[in-house]
């Protein structure tokens, strides 16, 4: 065992090598630093890797993962920029186990940087054999390397695709045929997963409360234009929809399907509270593709808990006033259930095919 370990790297993004690297350098060390270095352009913030670093270990108490910002630029054979690199290394928070004496990487550099810490270098699976892959090939084609980032990762990176639309537009159908032609298709994209609209939930079992409260006290029983809403209730509904989409994230694949998101509960406040809630909207997320079910073509079915046709027109404007006003990307779906489809995978592989892999 050496007293204090040093894993260093980028983890742009972390994957199954990285995490190889910090367990075997855990395994041998009484207490092991892991140095997140980052530029300030980069395209993922330092503080999502090193947050996902400590999520992944964070049964093991002996890893202290840290971040430090270098953007000097990286030429190993000049000594001067070496001198820069280490300093930044040192400005860091230092730990308190004392100095490092034993650096652990997957690349040859690594020697030159224990040699200044005055450390050994123990160098692991340089060749890439034990996991044969790197964070470029993730940057470059972040479906096909999916299996290779832990759930925390995968969380963050699931590109989130909303379905957002009026009562009795074919929202939750859409959102489930989503899904299943994305897992036909095999792959990373097997593991789609979707996330169900949680006010839908939250009305019927209001509207069931409402109902047995009515039925002891002899009451008529209430139809869904006799609930009374109150902000914490949306609140609540928006706090709920966020929980289920980063629980479906972390354990499905490259996109996720949101059968509506905090954005649209906003929405709704406004439908039946007259009003927005700044605490409902401080809940909101910026997702990279809304997909807009509109009324058109799209006969109303009752269900027992819906407005009513009415509304529909009025709520389909409404959504699509408040996405322009927000820049949020926006693709709006008409025509048959088919060409609705095909025009929702049409944007969903158009957001696939750009190259950043920001965290959500």
């Amino acid at each position: 065992m050496t007293p204090h370990g040093l894993v260093i790297g980028k983890f742009l993004p972390p994957h199954a090598g990285h995490d190889l690297l910090i367990r075997a350098a855990a395994s041998a060390s009484d207490h092991l630093t892991v140095v997140v270095l980052a530029r300030s352009d980069d395209e993922i913030a330092l503080a999502d890797r090193v947050r996902w670093l400590a999520e992944v270990h964070a049964d093991d108490a002996h890893i202290d993962v840290r971040g430090v910002v270098d953007d000097h630029p990286v030429d190993f054979a000049d000594p001067h920029l070496w001198d820069l690199h280490e300093r930044a290394i040192r400005s860091g928070p230092q730990p308190a186990h004392g100095p490092v004496t034993a650096v652990f990487s997957s690349e040859h550099y690594g020697t030159d940087l224990a040699r200044r810490l005055d450390a050994t270098h123990v160098l692991i699976d340089p060749e890439r054999t034990l996991v044969p892959i790197a964070a470029t090939d993730i940057r470059n084609d972040l479906v096909r390397h999916w299996e290779h980032l832990a759930a925390p990762v995968r969380r963050d990176l699931a590109r989130r695709v909303v379905v957002i639309g009026a009562e009795s537009t074919g929202k939750t159908t859409l959102s489930r045929a989503l899904v299943d032609r994305l897992r036909a298709r095999g792959g990373a994209h097997g593991l789609s997963q979707w996330v169900p609209e949680h006010g839908r939930d939250f009305t019927l079992d209001k509207l069931a409360a409402a109902r047995a409260t009515a039925g002891i006290q002899h009451r008529r029983s209430p139809e869904p234009d006799d609930l009374v809403w109150t902000s914490d209730e949306f609140v609540e509904i928006a706090r709920r929809q966020n929980a289920l989409e980063d629980q479906a994230a972390a354990l499905g694949g490259p996109v996720l399907v949101c059968d509506t998101d905090a954005f649209a509960t906003a929405i709704w406040h406004e439908r039946y509270l007259g009003m927005p809630s700044a605490a409902v909207d401080a809940l909101t997320r910026v997702h990279p593709l809304y997909l807009v079910t509109h009324h058109d073509d799209v006969p109303f079915a009752a269900d027992g808990i819906r407005d009513g046709e009415h509304v529909r027109a009025w709520m389909t404007d409404r959504f699509l006033d408040a996405l322009g006003d927000s820049g949020r990307h926006t693709v709006v779906l008409r025509g048959s259930h088919d060409q609705r489809i095909d025009a929702a995978l049409v944007a969903i592989d158009a957001l696939l095919a750009r190259p950043t892999v920001g965290a959500v």
